[in-house]
């Protein structure tokens, strides 16, 4: 077991640094939800609160009392085993309860946890609490750039945070990492550190050659992309990439705007010039494989980054890669309702490696799996290609 004051410091960190990213915020930020896939703030630092008391304190603190029944209803997220939920699309409506309320359950409900940790914690606790935790950081990513949808949709484009930057340009000369023919281990094999169930089943896998870019794909590449008739080419687009392009009339990155002839792009510090140097982000996968295409390239395997990994500095921008999203062999889900935390989702979607701009401190390595569907732009995505 880890020692108890370190989940409590790991823990109570994690729960304070949610509140710290909602600081900049105005009570009316806190409700929006402007498309199905973002959640309002409030949603969040509810649902995060919620899954604390629902897998640890309800049934393992003694005598403990539930600071709102109505609240199971109202946070579940996907939990089909653990009750009816609110409909993800109407969590915009939710003007109550309100953001003092949310706020005072997240009090409450850290209280309860602090005592549990330093009462009651056992190994068996102890992998749902990492897990609680881990899952916090992973909506504390969704946290920012949820709100960057919220403000990046607001005509007025408000800034969040003047101080956020999330356009570092990779200063190294670009290089091709050769990977030789041969079988390579992959999967999570640190005993000692915290990874999800999908990052399980330590295999083999057969690679041929491959060289991978030590760079990511910057705004200037992608713009040439651009104009050079890159969304207008059906030759480079998946059919349903190329359904989705007409029927969303799609152009370009999202939060990119040409204003008087220039590129800009909106950030979590507001709108700013394009900056040509840094790493292209929010695209799809759909974009990345078009570019790739583009380039006489390809996006690499999940298997060949993960290889790869340590030859070339990863953590700005979640990245595309190749390969679909499905269980490693000898898979296993949990039992019980966190058995539907990834497993479930193996299908229709593509695996992304790394971290980003966005992702919170101590959750991220070289085995993590996030996983989005191919449409989706709305998270620092960006793009690594091979050859």
């Amino acid at each position: 077991m880890v020692a108890t004051d370190e989940l409590l410091a790991l823990f109570t960190e994690t729960r304070a640094h949610s509140e710290t990213i909602c600081a900049p915020l105005k009570t009316e930020d806190y409700v929006v939800q402007p498309i199905v896939d973002v959640s309002p703030p409030k949603w969040h630092l509810g649902h995060t609160t919620w899954f604390f008391e629902e897998f640890l304190l309800k049934p393992h603190y003694p005598g403990y009392t539930l600071f709102d029944k109505n609240f199971a209803f109202v946070f579940n997220s996907y939990y089909e085993s653990v009750g009816k939920r609110v409909v993800r699309t109407d969590r915009g409506n939710l003007s109550r309860p309100t953001v003092d309320q949310i706020y005072a359950y997240r009090t409450y409900v850290t209280k309860h946890m602090a005592s549990l940790i330093k009462e009651h914690m056992t190994s068996e606790l102890e992998s749902v609490l990492e897990i609680g935790i881990h899952h916090e950081k992973q909506h504390q990513e969704l946290l920012l750039t949820d709100i960057k949808f919220i403000l990046g949709n607001n005509p007025l484009l408000p800034a969040y945070n003047r101080a956020f930057k999330e356009n570092i340009s990779e200063s190294h000369e670009l290089e091709w990492i050769s990977i030789e023919e041969g079988m390579y281990t992959i999967g999570h094999q640190e005993e000692d550190q915290f990874c999800y169930d999908n990052e399980k089943g330590v295999h083999k896998v057969y690679l041929h050659d491959v060289e991978i870019s030590n760079k990511l794909v910057t705004n200037q590449e992608y713009l040439e992309f651009i104009v050079q008739g890159g969304y207008q080419n059906a030759m480079l687009w998946h059919a349903e990439a190329w359904d989705w392009i007409n029927s969303n009339q799609m152009k370009h990155p999202l939060y990119w705007h040409k204003i008087n002839d220039n590129w800009h792009q909106y950030t979590l510090s507001g709108l700013e010039p394009l900056n040509l140097s840094a790493p292209v982000t929010h695209v799809s996968y759909f974009e990345a494989f078009a570019f790739a295409q583009w380039k006489e390239m390809r996006l690499p395997t999940e298997f060949e980054w993960e290889v790869a990994n340590g030859y070339f500095n990863w953590g700005q921008r979640w990245e595309w890669t190749e390969s679909a999203y499905s269980p490693y062999p000898n898979y296993t889900k949990p039992e019980g309702a966190l058995g539907e935390y990834n497993g479930k989702f193996m299908v229709n979607q593509k695996v992304l490696r790394g971290g980003s701009v966005a992702t919170p401190s101590k959750h991220t390595r070289c085995t993590y799996r996030n996983f989005f569907q191919p449409n989706l732009q709305w998270q620092f995505t960006g793009i690594r290609l091979a050859k």
